[in-house]
């Protein structure tokens, strides 16, 4: 690869290795320049441009990113998200625990300084849609006999990284007795420890209460695996401080084996785990009386998802094992809903359609009833917007609300009347954010009298979707020109709300220059819209020409 300065003349194929500010738009670092570009950088007087020329034997940033990505999500649960800019992320597909392996990870990353990856905490819980790890291409090209190198490991069969899937485990509770201990007491950790193992779509089958001895654990292990119990749990009504203890003791007398007692996790230090056959046994610590994180789960997640756990990664577990007490049971599935709405491009989008304005240059008739294509132009459009969302849609109506209903009868959308109308569509803009459900990461605005706008051009606005890449306004660009829809981010919604006249969010675009992401199209449908009787007749004579 060759990088540097060169005559912006002479920049067309390469890539801009520094973002380029040019009036009423932004060429971003990365982009490969196109001969439009070029003439947009002459107009501006830029006479030289830093850039990176690729190589016979390179491989482009987002190519190699992709190649990577799919090595490692191959047959794992994991599924690869589109490539951006050098980076590419690994999504679950399953609510499990995550797997990685550090010793090939290193490996991996100390092939060379171009390639990277970074993951979760390996054995984290994680959920459908959340973002595990991230592929990123350093520099703009990576030589092909490096990242070949890297797939050879990506492709090993042990797999490098996976998310390992809970499956419905039947589980049995064993608690012990001592005189003094209530029994709301052990009602209560029975109820905590259900809640737990039901977050993961586990149960407890059978609870029994027995006396703090060990030929009555023993017994009582006995009638859980003629139960057909797959995990065994037992807490003890005082703590085990020895193999030799009553807990322990009993699952050897029972015909199984401890394999570890102990561990380097605070709450959860006096925890034991073994096996009877094939189902794990786990000496509960007195911290897992409470909901609150601790040893306990750490162990517990591992098992519900078909890990093994040994003694050698129990002992592992010290690095990170001074647990804070902040996350109440139930609260990881939370936790990592929202990390994955708030950090992968994969994220819940809607789509608000302004449909309320009353069209005065369009004369009597309301253009979003115009027919195209043997419907009225507002559902033409509405049915693109969830060919291309799928679900939450909210329109916006205002003049005609009840026509424009109509012709919208039988989709699954929300419709939000707007009686400011008139006050422009600022006004409708913030109806419709008003009206988005909770959890969404971002929302397409899109104009009712754009029937050119097809769902190809708001799924790509969707794939390029990134926060945390700086792409958090995403807008289509045909030519040298801005169109429509835009995408949104979340964080600019409170903004979007103090919005006022008839020029919707554009100044936005100028204040948040450098989180904007343009979107090269390929026709002209984002800058069509049907605001004259001109325009429209221009359209059905398209229609008409094309049928």
């Amino acid at each position: 690869m060759k990088f540097g300065p060169i005559p912006v003349g002479e920049a067309a194929g390469a890539f801009l290795a520094h973002s380029a500010k040019l009036p009423g738009r932004k060429l971003k670092k990365g982009q490969l320049l196109s001969g439009e570009d070029i003439a947009l950088l002459q107009e501006a007087g830029i006479e030289s441009v830093i850039v990176a020329r690729l190589d016979a034997d390179d491989v482009a940033e987002d190519e190699a990113a992709a190649a990577v990505c799919r090595a490692l999500a191959a047959g794992r649960n994991l599924r690869a998200g589109e490539a951006f800019t050098g980076r590419c992320n690994l999504i679950a597909e399953e609510h499990g625990v995550l797997a990685v392996d550090r010793e090939k990870l290193d490996r991996l990353n100390l092939i060379d300084e171009a390639v990277t990856v970074a993951t979760l905490e390996p054995f984290e819980v994680v959920a459908p849609g959340q973002m595990v790890a991230t592929i990123k291409i350093i520099p703009f090209a990576v030589r092909r006999a490096v990242l070949e190198t890297v797939l050879a490991v990506a492709n090993e069969t042990d797999q490098l990284i996976g998310v390992s899937p809970f499956g419905s485990k039947k589980i049995g509770l064993i608690q012990t007795r001592l005189p003094g201990l209530k029994e709301s007491v052990l009602d209560k950790t029975l109820e905590i420890t259900e809640s737990r193992v039901a977050d993961f779509g586990s149960r407890i089958f059978r609870e029994i209460r027995c006396g703090h001895d060990r030929g009555e654990v023993t017994r009582s292990l006995n009638e859980l695996k003629r139960g057909g119990a797959d995990l065994f749990l037992i807490f003890g009504a005082s703590a085990t401080v020895d193999r030799e203890d009553v807990a322990p003791g009993a699952v050897v007398e029972a015909g199984g084996t401890v394999e570890h007692f102990g561990m380097p996790v605070d709450p959860g230090n006096l925890l034991f785990v073994g096996h009877w056959d094939e189902a794990p046994v786990i000496g509960m610590p007195g911290c897992a009386r409470s909901p609150k994180l601790n040893g306990f789960d750490w162990v517990l997640w591992r098992c519900l998802a078909d890990l093994p756990v040994t003694g050698t990664d129990i002992m592992r577990m010290g690095a990170g094992g001074l647990l804070k007490e902040i996350s109440e049971r139930g609260q990881q599935r939370d936790l990592a809903e929202a990390s994955a709405a708030a950090s992968s491009p994969e994220t819940r989008t809607a789509a608000i359609v302004l449909a309320a304005g009353a069209s005065r240059r369009m004369g009597p008739a309301n253009k979003l009833l115009a027919d195209v294509d043997g419907a009225p132009m507002v559902r033409r459009v509405v049915e693109t917007v969830l060919d291309a969302v799928g679900k939450d849609v909210i329109v916006v109506t205002g003049h005609e609300p009840e026509k424009v209903g109509a012709a919208l009868a039988g989709l699954p959308v929300t419709l939000v009347h707007n009686p400011d109308h008139a006050g422009g569509m600022s006004t409708s803009l913030r109806s419709g954010l008003s009206a988005l459900p909770d959890g969404i990461a971002a929302a397409v605005v899109c104009l009712g009298d754009m029937p050119l706008v097809t769902a190809g051009h708001i799924r790509d606005l969707i794939r390029a979707f990134d926060p945390v890449e700086g792409r958090a306004i995403c807008v289509p660009v045909h030519g040298r020109k801005r169109g429509n829809p835009v995408l949104w981010g979340a964080q600019f919604f409170g903004e979007m709300q103090h919005l006022s006249g008839d020029v919707g969010a554009r100044h936005l675009l100028e204040d948040h220059a450098d989180k904007v992401h343009e979107v090269i199209v390929e026709d002209d449908g984002v800058l069509f819209d049907v605001d004259t009787p001109e325009r429209l007749a221009s359209l059905t004579e398209t229609n008409n020409s094309a049928a």
